[in-house]
């Protein structure tokens, strides 16, 4: 059987995502699963290979994705230029090679010469892209406009009607008709990506007690309700709105396969409470399989080796079984 081909870019060169590669496909298990090609650079990838004195790795180096050898990470030369690390802090640079690599795989997996995309963490901040407000949004652009972040574990789901906007403007951007659309994607990536095949939703309501019937704001009235209730129309079994702080309190999360939060922070800290090293961010609604770890670019951790791999682990996993869903249900072959 031909392995998946899994893309992995290179995110911030100043983070940990790098150790993190390194790490995960040091574990002989990862690289049965897949032939990695990371989109990088040689230079890049030993500097951080010797500082974590992990000199068993094996890398090999390729101009073309059809030149990836099994059993290696392979590493794409992305930039062919010096580069200049300032490990642990922000910097132009970070942002400029996290973008290149970034665009690389979105290339390559637009051709077919990856089958799956797994992102390192990258700094927005530092990355020079007119709007550029993250993954989700960027690969939205490129791969269907009705992307969805889940957050990923074996414990939770949980995805966002809003994203990387201010508090101040998520009642504003809420409608009803948003609302369902998200429950509509959320359930048909839980049946077809997650292969549930009859997912009960829990929808969050967004003001404190869920409203308390009007006393403390009318969205859950006028727009949260009636999404839940065209839903139910549908025969997806969804139910809310729902006050968020008992929900998590009484981790009632567990009754259910998926979480409609309404606003980011909603819903991540939450998750990140409980699944904070081993979660995963799971781009749906996209033509393509996209999952990145589940936490940032860490640069307090960066160099010292003490980065846990298990969240980049996850997504790597994760891609691979909804990749191989896919090709299943839709009768295709791995490559």
């Amino acid at each position: 059987m031909v392995k998946i081909r899994a893309g992995i870019t290179a995110g911030d060169i100043n983070g940990i995502g790098i150790e993190l590669i390194l790490k995960t496909f040091n574990d002989q298990d990862n690289l049965d699963r897949c032939t990695p090609i990371v989109y990088a650079d040689i230079d890049v990838m030993q500097y951080h290979m010797h500082a974590l004195a992990l000199h068993g790795v094996s890398l090999n180096v390729i101009d073309v994705e059809e030149d990836a050898k099994e059993g290696v990470i392979n590493v794409f030369s992305s930039w062919g230029e010096p580069v200049n690390f300032d490990l642990g802090k922000s910097s132009p640079a970070g942002g400029k090679y996290a973008l290149e690599s970034l665009e690389r795989a979105c290339g390559a997996i637009e051709k077919r010469l990856i089958d799956i995309m797994v992102t390192a963490p990258l700094n927005k901040n530092n990355i020079e892209h007119r709007g550029f407000t993250g993954h989700t949004g960027f690969l939205a652009d490129k791969f269907g406009s009705g992307a969805l972040m889940i957050m990923v574990s074996e414990s939770i789901k949980v995805a966002l009607a809003t994203g990387h906007i201010p508090v101040a403007e998520v009642a504003r951007e809420l409608t009803e008709n948003l609302v369902f659309e998200k429950i509509i994607a959320l359930h048909k990536s839980l049946i077809e990506d997650f292969g549930i095949a009859e997912p009960a939703i829990a929808v969050l309501g967004l003001n404190p007690h869920a409203g308390d019937g009007g006393l403390i704001g009318r969205e859950e009235i006028e727009l949260i309700a009636p999404a839940i209730a065209r839903a139910k129309e549908l025969g997806i079994d969804t139910k809310g709105p729902i006050s968020a702080d008992g929900f998590f309190g009484a981790r009632s999360y567990k009754q259910y396969d998926g979480v409609l939060a309404m606003y980011h922070d909603q819903g991540l800290i939450p998750f990140k409470a409980i699944s904070f090293d081993s979660g995963v961010n799971f781009t749906a609604g996209l033509s393509i399989v996209r999952t990145s770890p589940g936490h940032g670019v860490a640069y307090d951790l960066t160099g010292q080796g003490s980065a846990s791999a298990n969240s980049l682990t996850a997504s790597l996993h994760l891609a691979c079984d909804t990749f191989q869903r896919r090709c299943k249900r839709e009768d295709l072959p791995l490559s």
